[in-house]
């Protein structure tokens, strides 16, 4: 027995494929499947291991895949909130055009509601700001207007520029009245009247001596013409909102770029 053993050990020893530099041949692949248990031993010519920048190609499709297969699998908490909140103001904004069509729950006030709108609308207030301008005799008055027609003038530019960049559709397929196209105002998003109504209401509140009634009244017009749009089916509830934000930004602008008494009246005589 001791005999067989130092014979076996020995046998080992002028083993060639058991010297350092074999080693690796004996050793299976990292990754390789088990062999399956078979009497048979296999027979042919051996397959040499892969080299060592195929192993690093290996490991970096081993890393990459499963990343890509999770970003396609489970898409990003901010993708479904944003999906989440546009179905939501989709169905909202449908719920609410109740004047939308001839065939709408409220198709009666129709009427009444696109007058609403047109209260709101760029084409009256820049021609009752230009008659006013003719009409008025102070130079306050005259500094007054000759801004807020500055300030008619960026809204209609500033919506009419990000309608055609974000070209978003309204929830209805409602086409736009002759107003509508000689503004520019084609669009859902963001909404003119309501941007309008916002900024003309700040400009109010911050240049005109009112009284309480008149800033609440005021206040509620601002909020009825944006309302007026979702009803009618041309905007959504976020169209409207935007408009309202972005209405108060051109009214800080305007602040911000305020023309005094005589620049105006240096415009006034250049017309």
């Amino acid at each position: 027995m001791p005999a067989s053993q130092s014979r076996a050990r020995a046998r080992d020893r002028n083993n060639v494929l058991n010297r350092a530099e074999f080693l690796s041949l004996n050793q299976p692949p990292k990754g390789a499947p088990e062999p399956r248990s078979s009497g048979r031993k296999a027979s042919g010519p051996s397959v040499q291991p892969p080299g060592p920048g195929d192993g690093a190609r290996e490991r970096r499709q081993s890393q990459q895949l499963p990343e890509e297969d999770c970003m396609q699998l489970n898409p990003s908490f901010k993708g479904i909130a944003f999906n989440s909140l546009l179905a939501i103001d989709i169905c909202m904004s449908k719920r609410l055009g109740v004047c939308a069509g001839r065939a709408a729950s409220w198709a009666s006030a129709r009427s009444m509601v696109k007058l609403i709108g047109i209260t709101g609308h760029g084409i009256p207030w820049i021609g009752g700001t230009i008659l006013c301008l003719v009409k008025s005799s102070t130079l306050a008055g005259q500094e007054v207007l000759m801004n807020l027609l500055l300030a008619l003038l960026l809204d209609i530019m500033t919506v009419a520029s990000v309608q055609k960049l974000i070209k978003r559709r309204g929830p209805f397929e409602t086409s736009p009245s002759l107003l509508d196209y000689l503004t520019m105002d084609v669009y859902a998003f963001p909404a003119g009247h309501a941007s309008r109504a916002a900024m003309v209401s700040k400009f109010f509140l911050s240049h005109l001596v009112l009284a309480v009634p008149l800033r609440i009244l005021l206040v509620l017009w601002a909020f009825c013409v944006g309302l007026s749009r979702v009803m009618i089916g041309r905007h959504h509830i976020t169209d409207v909102i935007s408009g309202f934000i972005i209405g108060y930004f051109q009214f800080r602008l305007v602040e911000l770029v305020w023309m005094s008494s005589n620049t105006c009246q240096m415009l006034i005589s250049a017309w």
